[in-house]
């Protein structure tokens, strides 16, 4: 092959990367987000979602009309008239009642295994929506301490924050003298794999550099809720949750893909009716309404996912404490937007909320449909670090009914 042929060819394979790369970069700004708030220690779905007034393990909450086809918690009012855009999956049944493992569960699709660590949902929805414009970490924790990466690596875990925008041991005054320190440092790092150390100093001084993209990027302004008017901080709530809600309106409108925020104090094993009254349910009530409110006046939640759920649930049974214990058999997640049907529920419960009737739903299906409404392939497989192949979502089924035509 003569020069110019040589140079003809070496032109084309680079357009044509190029072109895959543009599409594959495409897929990743498509614009999907997904905000998964936590609700740690185990809810009772009984109380919020799916109440069995007229049973003697229904308790002393009463259901109201919402504005979809659905009732929920006389103690929701505010959530009540955003139920037009979310969907209660109430025939939830999971196997894992104790608080480690069901965490690892509903976060993965995956039984803990000694053998391998796997990625949280967090982590594989940021992976398969990453933007290379976005400087700042993609998978954003607030209040909590979420699952881990896994075998997808540090480069995919989740980026702690409490609600107020403050990362934990990143408090770091950005100023001249800054950036004079971080050029002196950064020709040693030069200097030091020029000289052929191993793999070691260049890994180092990526990882140098991305945290110093994340200091200094105006994309980090996105997590001071203290920006924000007044009166749009007293909607949400002044407290952990109501900001965490706040500054994942803020940080999807930046276009990060992954959102969790936490809200604990759901192990309620005593006293459960005046605790979710008085504290857990308007601290919920208000945060969750006001979110999901906003994303819809500002045309976001079409294009974002908002899933609700816990570990586990708690028993239809009271206990002589007058709580609700640990229970998996039977109970209900929440989820909305990104083109799914809202005002709907999905499966039910027996008169007495103790099992499923109909089909049960797992971890993997809210996954597999949380994917489907951000245009992931079901079809992804990731490779474990044991080099075992896995398919996103655990093989999870889409629940039809949150889609239409299917």
């Amino acid at each position: 092959m003569d020069r110019r042929a040589f140079l003809s060819s070496a032109a084309g394979v680079f357009a044509l990367t190029q072109t895959l790369k543009s599409n594959e970069q495409e897929l990743k700004k498509n614009g999907k987000s997904a905000i998964l708030l936590w609700m740690g220690g185990g809810p009772s779905t009984m109380d919020i979602w799916d109440l069995k007034p007229d049973s003697p393990t229904g308790g002393p909450f009463r259901p109201i009309p919402t504005s979809g086809d659905v009732e929920i918690c006389e103690h929701m009012p505010m959530m009540a008239k955003q139920m037009h855009n979310m969907a209660i999956i109430r025939s939830m049944s999971t196997r894992e009642a104790d608080h480690t493992r069901g965490r690892y569960y509903m976060h993965t699709g995956y039984t803990p295994n000694p053998s391998i660590k796997h990625p949280s949902y967090g982590s594989v929805i940021s992976k398969q929506l990453e933007n290379e414009n976005i400087k700042i970490p993609q998978f954003v924790s607030v209040n909590g301490g979420s699952m881990g990466a896994g075998f997808l690596g540090a480069e995919y875990a989740p980026f702690l924050v409490n609600s107020d925008g403050r990362v934990k041991n990143l408090d770091i005054k950005i100023d001249a003298r800054f950036y004079k320190r971080m050029q002196y440092l950064d020709m040693l790092e030069n200097n030091f794999i020029k000289s052929n150390r191993g793999l070691l100093p260049r890994e180092h001084q990526k990882v140098l550099k991305k945290t110093l993209d994340v200091l200094t990027s105006k994309q980090m302004d996105a997590m001071k809720v203290a920006n924000e008017p007044e009166a749009v901080k007293e909607r949400y709530g002044d407290n952990g949750f109501g900001k965490g809600c706040l500054m994942a309106r803020r940080l999807v409108e930046v276009g990060i893909p992954f959102i969790e925020v936490g809200l604990g104090g759901w192990d309620n094993h005593q006293n459960i009716f005046p605790t979710l009254k008085d504290t857990r349910l308007p601290v919920l009530d208000r945060g969750m309404s006001a979110l999901v409110e906003d994303l819809e006046q500002r045309g976001l939640l079409k294009d974002t996912v908002v899933i609700w759920m816990g570990e586990f649930s708690r028993t239809p049974q009271i206990n002589a404490n007058v709580g609700r214990d640990h229970w998996a058999a039977s109970w209900s997640v929440v989820v909305g937007g990104g083109g799914m049907n809202g005002g709907i529920s999905v499966g039910s419960t027996s008169e007495d909320g103790k099992s499923v009737e109909g089909i049960a739903y797992s971890s993997q299906d809210i996954m597999a449909s949380v994917c489907n409404a951000l245009n992931i392939s079901l079809k992804t497989t990731f490779t474990s670090n044991n080099g075992r192949p896995m398919k996103i979502a655990n093989s999870g089924r889409i629940i039809k009914e949150l889609f239409a035509g299917l």
